[in-house]
């Protein structure tokens, strides 16, 4: 874990050990936990604060691009003091393993047991509120019932991270024709921008919030 709020990182500690994880390190800052992951591969998951000294704007999420970009597949768990759109869809877009709280989830011992062990398994991870300010809701229940079986199985190998050939690989099909799925997907859930990442990281988002 790194916090460099005290408190909260021993409430944080306290929390997950009484979940039944075992909690090898806490530190201060994200190069203390960048530190930690390098030197035990062991270890599963970890639990950071986005905003941490020196600068206090996005440490957590340097570190976690540090780590993808490095190969890692830890599980990375951010937690956020406020609802940010630009931030989280900087977290999900590092891929699968990945998940972003805003730390009123803290309280609800379960949800956060739930979601370290989500990201150590390599699931994704939103919080409600997130999705809600990222997706408008307007027709998200009805949008994702039109989706058919094969574009839920390809949404949902996007959610995991998966790239276009990944997801072609996966389910046997050419990449010309997972195109096509993600293009009808994006066309059903109504989801419009001009970078092709983004687009993809709101597809998700509406796709992993569509029980909240």
């Amino acid at each position: 874990m790194a916090d460099d709020a005290v408190l909260l990182r021993e409430g944080i500690g306290q929390i997950l050990r009484a979940g039944g994880v075992e909690v090898v390190s806490s530190v201060d800052t994200a190069e203390e936990l960048l530190q930690v992951v390098a030197g035990d591969p062991a270890i599963d998951a970890v639990v950071l604060d986005i905003k941490m000294p020196p600068t206090h704007t996005d440490e957590g999420l340097r570190a976690l691009e540090e780590l993808r970009a490095s190969g890692s597949s830890v599980g990375v768990l951010l937690l956020s003091m406020y609802t940010t759109a630009a931030y989280a869809i900087r977290a999900m877009s590092a891929g699968s393993g990945t998940g972003y709280l805003l730390k009123d989830r803290v309280a609800d011992a379960g949800t956060l047991v739930n979601a370290v062990r989500s990201v150590a398994a390599g699931g994704s991870v939103v919080d409600p509120e997130v999705v809600a300010l990222l997706v408008s809701g307007r027709t998200a229940a009805a949008s994702l019932d039109a989706l058919s079986a094969r574009e839920r199985d390809v949404m949902r190998l996007m959610a995991e991270g998966k790239s276009n050939a990944g997801i072609a690989a996966d389910l046997h099909l050419s990449l010309r024709t997972v195109e096509s799925h993600i293009g009808h997907i994006m066309s059903k859930l109504d989801v419009e921008d001009t970078s092709e990442g983004h687009r993809r990281v709101l597809a998700v988002l509406r796709f992993l919030g569509r029980d909240s």
